[in-house]
């Protein structure tokens, strides 16, 4: 929503916004862009808007829909606008996937600048390389993430798709894994004859929508039987992928990663796979995947406080835990501390028996109370739950249920040398906030 809001500020509209916390996106468009910001959602926000523009997670009866609809005002969803601000430009690339899209995004973002095609940009974390969220190019491309929550995706209409992969998430929703396969088989069926899809080639449910498009197709993955695959791939000691980039045999550049993981290997693979059918010079391509640090919240280092190194991870569900304390366990480290703050109460429920398992390579896991975001308590479903199924596969869990339970218990029990690696897409984030304030309130 900021970063949307930092392009139509710079196509002359006026704004005002709100939210129901105070953050970073918050102070930055008030304190650097002069856009209003309400915290708190009132029904006098909306009062003398010609237009209102509110995300999913503002549901129908909050009180500014409500107001809206009471006074006639018009309005739409984010992803309708999105759309919208996509339809004037020639090449228009959404980046789908259940995990990874705002990796991949980003990457594909530092290629395709860095090879001269100036994009415009809408990321949905922030990139230090590009200021924030969102560029405005004076190129005919423009770069979107694509996202699959509510079917947002289906407003766009992608002239270049990429699709990631497609797993369980979001089944507040999703019926089931196949509704999500078929809500991304229609994301896919919008690229036009003439335009082209990327996509996993390892993913077997992808591979079955492959089989229903007439437009051209692409393949990445870690097989040779892909179309883009590395070769010689070897990984550094802090994890950090090094292949050469093999084109159906062919090599077209050496790729260094600066971001770890066996994930953002693939995910390099699909932006590389992009700015191929883009047309982008493949050496200045993979050369560009060297400087390429990472978005913020995606395993960021955010401080070190008394030895320990603090990290932050915006992974909100099973396999991106999973995922994250993968890349810890490589870090030179003593131990490593996980803390996850569970996000929306259906999630939990429907992954439940996942989340039991995913933090298996940490030492020991904190889990805060459930982030609700969009949704009310239901009154079934307890992070004490998730505790106590954690302690019966063997992982030592303790409930610290808020942000001053976790950092108290946290500086009780930490070591130097440890690292901590708080999870979450709520405002989890501000933990590690909170802890570094505190510390420099004591220097």
């Amino acid at each position: 929503m900021s970063g949307l809001a930092r392009m139509l500020l710079g196509k002359g509209y006026r704004l005002t916004g709100s939210d129901n916390l105070e953050t970073y996106a918050t102070r930055l468009l008030r304190d650097e862009y002069h856009v209003p910001v309400t915290i708190g959602h009132k029904p006098e926000n909306v009062h003398g808007a010609d237009l209102v523009i509110y995300t999913v997670a503002i549901l129908p009866d909050n009180p500014e829909r409500v107001e809206l609809a009471r006074l006639g005002i018009p309005c739409i969803e984010r992803a309708t606008l999105l759309g919208q601000l996509m339809e004037g430009y020639d090449c228009a690339i959404g980046v789908s996937g259940t995990h990874g899209k705002t990796s991949t995004t980003s990457m594909l973002a530092q290629i395709l600048v860095e090879t001269g095609m100036d994009p415009t940009i809408s990321i949905g974390g922030n990139l230090d390389f590009i200021g924030g969220n969102t560029r405005v190019g004076k190129s005919d491309t423009f770069l979107a993430e694509a996202c699959e929550f509510n079917a947002s995706f289906l407003h766009m209409r992608p002239t270049l798709a990429v699709i990631l992969n497609i797993d369980l998430d979001h089944l507040d929703f999703f019926k089931d894994i196949d509704d999500i396969q078929r809500t991304f088989g229609k994301f896919l069926s919008l690229v036009p004859e003439e335009g082209t899809v990327v996509g996993n080639g390892e993913d077997k449910r992808i591979m079955e929508l492959f089989d229903t498009l007439s437009c051209h197709k692409l393949t990445f993955g870690f097989s040779d039987s892909c179309d883009f695959y590395p070769a010689n791939l070897t990984y550094d000691d802090l994890g950090r992928g090094v292949y050469d980039l093999s084109f159906r045999g062919q090599i077209l550049g050496h790729v260094q990663m600066n971001v770890p993981g066996f994930f953002h290997v693939s995910n390099s693979l699909a932006a590389l796979a992009a700015a191929w059918a883009k047309g982008a010079d493949m050496e200045k391509a993979c050369q560009a995947l060297s400087h390429f640090e990472g978005a913020h919240r995606r395993f960021e280092l955010t401080g070190v406080v008394e030895d320990v190194k603090l990290y932050h991870d915006y992974g909100h569900n099973p396999t991106e835990m999973k995922n994250a304390i993968s890349v810890a366990a490589m870090q030179p480290r003593n131990r490593l501390w996980a803390v996850m703050q569970p996000h929306t109460y259906s999630r939990v429920k429907r992954l439940f028996d996942d989340y039991l398992t995913c933090t298996a390579q940490a030492d020991i896991t904190l889990v805060t109370d459930i982030f609700g975001a969009r949704e009310k308590d239901p009154g079934d479903i307890k992070a004490e739950m998730l505790v106590e199924g954690m302690r019966k596969n063997g992982i030592n869990a303790i409930h610290t249920p808020s942000f001053d339970d976790t950092e108290k218990y946290l500086r009780e029990h930490w070591q130097p040398g440890d690292l901590v690696l708080t999870m979450g897409c709520g405002n989890i984030n501000q933990l590690n906030d909170q802890i570094w304030d505190n510390q420099q309130k004591k220097a």
